[in-house]
């Protein structure tokens, strides 16, 4: 037979046993390095990836009509194809993000990457999006205001109740003692 027959490639073998003939070698030490270098936040496993099935599945519901079933593995094949989108979006979005000398991605990052990707009829609908959401946040921070307005004028209405309560109560017993020293002079 030929010499070597049946064995692996020489990167395999350093691949699975470290160049001393020690298992785990250069893969044990890339794996390392990997979990040193990134963030404690990535995702150790592709799945993790993955955006959840009961998103996907509402999306999927609202998109077909009624009465239109999807099967398991094409719900799954979307899923996978809607995560990897949002994997290369974001990382278009950190390059804009690093141009700009910035650590936060923000919304005309997502629309310039949106842009560099060919996906321009994206955009207008995006910007409807984000300028909806916007006015949504703003709705909900000018009612949260009020409704700490609200609150603290009650509580200071409360207060001056309070207070004008106090001063009542001392009064009464302003007039108690003076009445109890009149009758003590008199006797």
């Amino acid at each position: 037979g030929r010499r070597g027959a049946g064995r692996k490639p020489v990167w395999i073998r350093l691949w699975r046993r470290g160049k001393s003939g020690r298992r785990g070698g250069l893969r044990k030490r890339l794996e390392t390095e990997a979990r040193a270098s990134a963030p404690s936040a990535m995702a150790e496993r592709p799945e993790d990836l993955n955006l959840p099935n009961a998103v996907i599945t509402r999306i999927i519901k609202e998109a077909l009509p009624d009465g239109v079933n999807i099967s398991k593995e094409a719900r799954s094949a979307i899923s996978r194809a809607a995560s990897v989108f949002v994997l290369y979006a974001t990382s278009c979005a950190n390059n804009f993000a690093m141009k700009g000398k910035r650590k936060t991605l923000n919304a005309s990052d997502v629309l310039s990457a949106m842009e560099e990707m060919e996906f321009q009829r994206f955009v207008t609908p995006l910007k409807e999006a984000l300028e909806a959401y916007r006015r949504e946040q703003k709705g909900k921070k000018e009612a949260s205001e009020q409704k700490k307005k609200d609150k603290d004028k009650k509580t200071d209405a409360e207060e001056q109740d309070k207070s004008r309560d106090e001063d009542n109560e001392e009064d009464e017993e302003r007039l108690e003692e003076e009445e109890q020293n009149e009758e003590e002079e008199v006797d």
